[in-house]
């Protein structure tokens, strides 16, 4: 895997103030977003985020991607640690097929089901770049907030020493899609 790297930046937001960092992985660029006084002597808090444009940019209610990125930051910014934004839209389906997804949702499907209308794993997501960003940052030991349980298995670099459930964002157009992610993909809800 050929990776690239740009230089470190200062990221001010209405969450706190950041540095950030992107990586390039072929087409794909991914964000490392920390904070300055990360100390990798001890756990570093850790949000892994896959990117929802619907969710996160748009405010869409139908997942509760935004809300969790929202809790994350704040969170990271109280208590330092590091946020990787990861460029893998619609559980790396892409756009275009997570739209087609919406669509078939809008006709009663879950996401898992929609997901395996178009051809694809309920989640095409994978994490080895994590491994690799985390090894670039000299990062051994993390608690990691999450409520996927793939997050807590991929991660082969690391030590993680405890997970910070993230349970914010339910409303009532998304109550069945928490409750997929629940039951049928095994989310920590």
């Amino acid at each position: 895997m050929k990776i690239e790297y740009s230089k470190t930046a200062n990221l001010p937001t209405k969450h706190g103030v950041f540095l950030v960092k992107s990586y390039k992985e072929g087409i794909k660029e991914h964000l490392a977003i920390y904070t300055k006084d990360l100390d990798k002597n001890k756990a570093v808090n850790l949000r892994i985020h896959s990117e929802c444009l619907t969710g996160d940019a748009l405010g869409s209610l139908k997942c509760d991607c935004q809300a969790q990125l929202n809790f994350a930051l704040d969170f990271i910014a109280k208590n330092n640690g590091m946020l990787l934004y990861l460029r893998q839209e619609g559980r790396d389906i892409g756009l275009l097929n997570k739209i087609n997804a919406y669509s078939l949702q809008d006709e009663g499907y879950d996401t898992i089901e929609a997901n395996h209308i178009l051809g694809f794993k309920a989640d095409e997501r994978n994490y080895e770049i994590v491994d690799y960003i985390l090894k670039d940052f000299v990062i051994k030991d993390v608690n990691l907030l999450t409520n996927n349980p793939d997050k807590l298995s991929s991660l082969t670099s690391v030590k993680i020493s405890s997970r910070i459930p993230i349970i914010v964002g339910k409303n009532s157009k998304n109550e069945e899609y928490l409750k997929v992610k629940k039951e049928g993909m095994g989310h920590l809800l």
